[in-house]
């Protein structure tokens, strides 16, 4: 089960002007699942993207790359989303095949293949029943609709319980703004475009040069604070679009008022939908927050917390809610800190103080920190007393369950 995550209530994931979205069967991996989404966008709408560090890219990510890279910036106008195949490890006809979906819904809609951006989640190394997903393109394209975020973040799901979608609104200059975002992801999560793909949208004007920036900066600061398992996905896809419609000024920079002002919306709703993988992840039943502070650097910060989220000790003693509690302490000190002062490491259990000076507090009891294990949420900190900067991850803790869904994802 979900830990304290609610599937989304549809009145409350708001439409965004310029954006329809049409859904279909077609039958990838099962006949009776809506498997095929489509993203329809107005005509001036920017996006930007950010894709996953794993060398071994899909099919769709390497062409969603070379799109939005081009220097001839195409006017993206669509975005095919298909689950059951991730279409990875297929080769050049995983590339050809994806560029016939593109062409075959550019036909429907009078678009080119390269204003079209694939993406694909699901088995690897399986051929792309892409003959399937050009049958259903026509059912997706008459489907359209503006208010169907909250069914779309169903359709992309795969191995995830919960559907994932958060609205937000902002007033900018005086004009109303919405952003909505919906995501899928549970397994084969860590950062490095923490397998998931998000999809952000606001009405919001933004300069086109602002786009990839701005995918970057959330991702940073939302899918990639979020680790389940420490497997990089072949698919992981964020995209951010902006369609340009709300009445207030175009933002050109991001250190403007109104920047700073719709920035910490749009991260808000990131954030959200990263927690929200977090929180569904595979056989979760804690979710963790990770607070490292006291590092020189942030990579210092970003190596512990790591360490501690990666560590299938750390992770099963938070399931069994054991609170062997030494497996933080060497988690913390094979992290990578060459010239780490163990004396000066603190150690938190929410707010039981667990150990100092690198050794068990004397005040510590263990039932205080079983008490804190029992929780469905724990908080985690981490003073390294070596400098001020500060990190925050979040993650999960490691079960049966996560075996079992593993073993049985073929099946």
């Amino acid at each position: 089960m979900p830990v304290r995550l609610q599937p989304p209530n549809p009145v409350d994931i708001f439409p965004v002007p310029g954006i329809q979205i049409g859904i279909a069967q077609a039958g990838v991996k099962r006949a009776d699942k809506d498997d095929l989404t489509i993203f329809l966008l107005d005509s001036g709408t920017h996006v930007g993207g950010v894709f996953t560090k794993n060398r071994f890219k899909a099919a769709p990510v390497q062409i969603c790359e070379s799109i939005l890279n081009s220097p001839a910036r195409p006017d993206v106008r669509a975005l095919v989303i298909n689950t059951g195949n991730a279409n990875a490890g297929t080769g050049e006809s995983g590339l050809e095949n994806a560029r016939l979906i593109c062409a075959e819904l550019g036909k429907l809609l009078n678009l080119s293949p390269d204003q079209i951006l694939p993406f694909s989640t699901g088995v690897i190394m399986e051929p792309l029943p892409f003959e399937k997903i050009i049958k259903a393109l026509p059912n997706a394209v008459k489907a359209a609709a503006k208010d169907v975020w909250a069914r779309a973040a169903h359709s992309i799901m795969t191995t995830d319980t919960v559907a994932k979608a958060f609205s937000n609104k902002v007033n900018l200059n005086g004009a109303s703004v919405t952003i909505t975002g919906i995501a899928k992801g549970a397994g084969m999560i860590h950062p490095n475009m923490a397998t998931m793909l998000g999809y952000l949208a606001t009405d919001a004007c933004i300069a086109p040069e602002l786009m990839k920036p701005l995918a970057l900066e959330l991702a940073n600061s939302s899918f990639n604070r979020i680790t389940v398992d420490g497997d990089t996905s072949t698919n992981d896809s964020f995209v951010v679009m902006a369609t340009n419609k709300a009445a207030h000024p175009v933002i050109t920079s991001w250190e403007s008022e109104p920047g700073q002002t719709l920035l910490k919306a749009l991260r808000l709703v990131s954030v959200q939908l990263a927690q929200a993988i977090v929180r569904d992840a595979e056989g979760a039943t804690k979710f963790i927050t990770l607070k490292i502070k006291g590092g020189k650097t942030l990579e210092e910060c970003k190596k512990v917390a790591l360490a501690i989220a990666h560590s299938p000790l750390v992770k099963t003693a938070f399931f069994a809610s054991d609170p062997n509690l030494g497996r933080i302490l060497a988690a913390v000190g094979y992290a990578g800190i060459e010239d780490l002062d163990q004396s000066q490491i603190e150690l938190y259990l929410d707010d039981v103080h667990v150990a100092t000076r690198g050794s068990r507090h004397p005040h510590y009891k263990e039932d205080d920190g079983q008490r804190i294990m029992k929780q469905e949420e724990i908080s985690v900190t981490v003073d390294l007393g070596r400098g001020s900067a500060f990190d925050t991850f979040w993650t999960c803790d490691l079960s049966h369950e996560y075996v079992s869904i593993n073993a049985d994802y073929r099946s």
